[in-house]
């Protein structure tokens, strides 16, 4: 159950960083339930590929899902619980980064407005900061303040409906919610119901507008979890978790709207267990689409055809642990790290630029339950 890729952010050099700029925080979160203490710190060296850890950054109560603010100067949190203050809900948290130590200072929180948030996004202004929340079926977005504690609910909407399969979808569980490239427009996938909610977004006063149409579908029972851009901005990616799905739509980013190309699967033909999708990203080439499997317990890569849109398998790479819940790729796409959740591990791939394979760097650092993996870079 739960794990949209960022844009590629600028890179510049700050104090402390070396190799031309080539060093980056990662945050990690992780689940309180099987161990896990809060969200652990590392810096990457993009020219090396060694991460080092700097530690635990921060106690925190189930934060499955981080993302920085777009300038790498504050930290949000999912606080994925089902009650908050006596309430129904889960919450949102704020933290400052300290870019020498890595350390995290806690500012605020708030309610996220429905139960188990699993997914935390930041508009590209970083004004905005938008949570799913997978338990309730609903998402919200709340101003963040210039000094990055979180203010006032800007919008809130209840996803309502069923889906095919009675034992997972017999309510709206979003899983994600994300602004456009161009920031027009807000995306919410939702398990449940399969379907990809799109919003008209105003960026200035953080508001959601149903757009014309007001979805996407995916094949019934499918599972929608996670999108992903095409650098091009032609198209769109989504992951099904529960069918282990790839489906590739066009996008006409001009009107928000998407239109179904393709769905592939995630999972060799051979296999016969029980596997279910997580994360997926584009590589900041633009050339490959990347894919978790947990179960078959593998990152799936596929090559894009960059005038259709569509995916051709490449490899499906065994990813160095058990239950890869989520990875990311590093800004300089030399590097994908991978967060396996039931092992209790991060694993560092190199990543060949002309194929898209994996090649596992021999690099296992040992995290309990991680659940979510970020990049931070400052500009």
């Amino acid at each position: 159950m739960r794990s949209h890729a960022l844009p590629v952010p600028r890179r510049s050099r700050v104090k402390g960083q070396s190799d031309a700029g080539n060093e980056y925080l990662v945050y990690v979160g992780t689940y309180n339930k099987a161990g896990g203490k809060g969200i652990h710190a590392y810096r990457f060296n993009a020219a090396t590929g060694q991460l080092t850890s700097l530690g635990l950054a921060t106690e925190a109560v189930n934060p499955t899902f981080v993302v920085p603010d777009p300038h790498g100067r504050f930290l949000y949190a999912t606080k994925e619980v089902t009650r908050h203050e006596g309430r129904k809900s889960g919450a949102v948290r704020a933290f400052a980064i300290d870019r020498k130590t890595g350390k995290l200072r806690f500012l605020n929180e708030v309610a996220s407005g429905g139960t188990i948030p699993c997914y935390v996004a930041v508009d590209r202004t970083g004004k905005s900061v938008m949570v799913a929340n997978y338990g309730s079926g609903s998402v919200k977005v709340i101003h963040a303040r210039k000094d990055g504690r979180l203010g006032r609910v800007t919008a809130f909407d209840q996803h309502a409906g069923s889906g095919v399969n009675p034992a997972r979808q017999e309510g709206p569980h979003a899983h994600l919610i994300t602004a456009s490239p161009d920031n027009r427009y807000v995306f919410s996938t939702d398990l449940g119901l399969d379907k990809v909610f799109i919003y008209r977004f105003d960026e200035m006063a953080g508001t959601l507008e149903p757009n014309n149409p007001p979805y996407a579908v995916v094949r019934p029972g499918s599972g929608p979890r996670h999108i992903a851009f095409a650098r091009n901005g032609r198209f769109v990616y989504v992951i099904g978790e529960m069918k282990s799905t790839i489906t590739a739509f066009s996008y006409d980013a001009a009107r928000g709207v998407l239109h179904r190309l393709q769905t592939v699967s995630t999972l060799p033909r051979s296999f016969k267990g029980q596997s279910d999708c997580a994360e997926v990203a584009v590589s900041p080439s633009g050339k490959f689409v990347y894919g978790s499997n947990r179960g078959h317990d593998s990152i799936a890569v596929f090559a894009i055809d960059l005038k259709k849109g569509t995916l051709t398998p490449v490899e499906r790479a065994p990813s160095q642990g058990k239950t890869p819940r989520h990875f990311a790729i590093d800004p300089t796409g030399a590097y994908l790290l991978v967060a396996n959740q039931d092992s209790d591990n991060l694993a560092v791939f190199r990543i060949d630029r002309k194929s898209g394979r994996l090649t596992p760097t021999g690099q296992v650092l040992p995290v309990t339950s991680p659940a979510c993996v970020r990049f931070v870079t400052f500009t």
